[in-house]
Parts: structure tokens; sequence; C-alpha cells
């Protein structure tokens, strides 16, 4: 029994040390991923969530068939204990050994597939906003095919807009991500590969490589500014009116190995990004749409 209370008691102390560090990560607003500020980013938490739940049931049905296990079957003072089990041949048992994982698994799959599918697609009719996005060694270019300009190390969009982001490096591979409006996708070079993003509401996100990809990875950070419509468009306005060109010498400045400061261009060459992209596009036409 003293052996058992022992047991039972470091039990609990790692369920409460482990339970506090779970609630407590969702407290504080740098943990981004846990604060989704558009509906990409709130549909993968959902799946987060899902997931963890899942976890949680079968971690509790695991520690639960623990506990009884050792009250039940501990060794008495009279060194008898209870040990008869007739699991030879148990057809019963054997179903219940593969249907739980199965329906576990389903479990998981069924939204996780059917989320995946839907966000391949834009929505219906709302092909706003496309920015093709170029990783350097170690900074961000961004270009606005539609309004012709430029950006460096930061990237404005449009609430409640589908933005398409066309991914692609002249670097090593880098990830972009920007956790609060969804999840990552790889820039790669020779490649173009897209990712749909929106911003629910006005506010600034952080966005960075998640990929490491030499000495200045730390560097490879940016800034999503979500504005209202109005003021985006005043704001893409303002730097075609004021912002210099983007030059060919410019740009392959920006290939130059190092770091940047946030820049804005009132037009660029047209060579600055691949025209082909790699098939693994999103659904709806967008590429046809430009």
């Amino acid at each position: 029994m003293h052996v058992c209370r022992g047991i039972c008691r470091r039990l609990v102390r790692w369920l409460s040390i482990a339970a506090t560090g779970v609630l407590a990560a969702g407290c504080g607003r740098q943990y981004v991923v846990l604060h989704p500020a558009g509906p990409v980013a709130a549909s993968e938490l959902h799946l987060i969530e899902t997931a963890s739940i899942a976890m949680g049931v079968v971690i509790l049905f695991v520690l639960g068939l623990f506990a009884v296990t050792v009250v039940r079957f501990r060794e008495r003072r009279d060194g008898s204990g209870p040990y008869a089990p007739a699991w030879n041949g148990s057809r019963r048992l054997e179903a219940l050994l593969f249907a739980v994982p199965l329906l576990i698994v389903a479990f998981l799959a069924v939204p996780t597939v059917s989320q995946t599918f839907a966000l391949d697609r834009l929505p219906p009719g709302r092909h706003d906003l496309v920015v093709d996005v170029t990783s350097f060694d170690y900074k961000w270019l961004f270009l606005y095919p539609r309004q012709r300009i430029a950006t460096v190390n930061y990237v404005d969009i449009p609430v409640h807009t589908p933005v398409l982001f066309e991914l692609t490096a002249d670097s090593p591979m880098n990830t972009f991500w920007v956790p609060q409006l969804g999840g990552m996708e790889y820039a790669m070079p020779g490649r173009v590969l897209p990712l749909y993003l929106e911003a629910g509401r006005s506010g600034a996100y952080a966005g960075r490589s998640a990929n490491f990809s030499g000495v200045g990875f730390a560097h490879m950070v940016f800034t999503v500014h979500a504005l209202s419509p109005g003021r985006f468009g005043r704001w893409a306005a303002a730097v075609r009116r004021i912002s210099p060109p983007l030059t060919m010498a410019g740009y392959r400045g920006l290939l130059a190995a190092g770091e940047a400061p946030r820049a804005s261009f009132s037009s660029y060459p047209p060579e600055a990004f691949p025209r082909t992209s790699h098939g693994f596009t999103l659904q709806g036409g967008m590429y046809e749409s430009r």
C-alpha cells in the first residue's frame, strides 16, 4: 500500500505540472498560434484543438487503466495478488484493440482532410489581391502585380480579403509563415508555390521564415499590416506617387547576402519574379485571373 501511495503521489504531481504548463501556454498574447486573426488560422487552430482533445482522451484513458492496474493488481501484505487474465482468444478484446485506434484515426483524419481541401480553394468570386513573394539572403521582397508596386521586409494587405501569396526563392529554401493568419508554405528556388491567407481584423502581424537558411536566419522576419480597404488603396497610391522605382541594379543588390531595411518601390522590372508556377496551385483559377 505504501508503494501504491507513493506512485499515486508522483502521478498526481506530474499531472499537475503538465496541466499547469498546458493552461499557461495559452495565457500570453505572445503565443500567437493560439490567437488567430483570420479565418484560415482559426480553422487550423480548430484542427489543433480537435487533435489535442483526441490525444487527451487517449492519455486519460491510459492513465486511468494504469491507476486501476496499480490498485487492483498490487501486491498484498501476504504476498498474494489477483492475476488471472483470460485474454487468449478473446474476440471482444481483439475487436476493441482494433476498433479504438481506428475510431481515433478517423476522428482526426476526417476533419483534417476536409479542412485541408477547403483551404486549397479560394472563396468563389473573391480574387482580390495577389502578392508575389521572393526570399533572399536574408530579406523578403513583396511584389504587387496588379498595383505594380513592391516592398521589402513588410507587406500591406486589406482586411476581409483573400490574399494569394505566390512564393519563390532566390536563396536557400525558406518557409513563409505568419502564425496569426495561417500555416506556413515553402519558398523554393525554381518553384512558385501558393498560400492563401486572410486577415479578419486590422493590425500588425509578425511573419518570419521557419526554415533555417544560414547565419542570417534570425533576420528573416517581416511584418504584415492589415488595413481597411480604403487605407490600403491610399497606401498603394502613395507608394506609386512617392517611392522610387526598383531597378535591375537595385534588384541585383537585393540578391547579395545580407540584411536590408524596410523599403517601398513605385515599380519593379518584370524579370523580378518568375511567371511559371510549379503546378501545386490553389484551385479556382487564380493564376488565370492575374
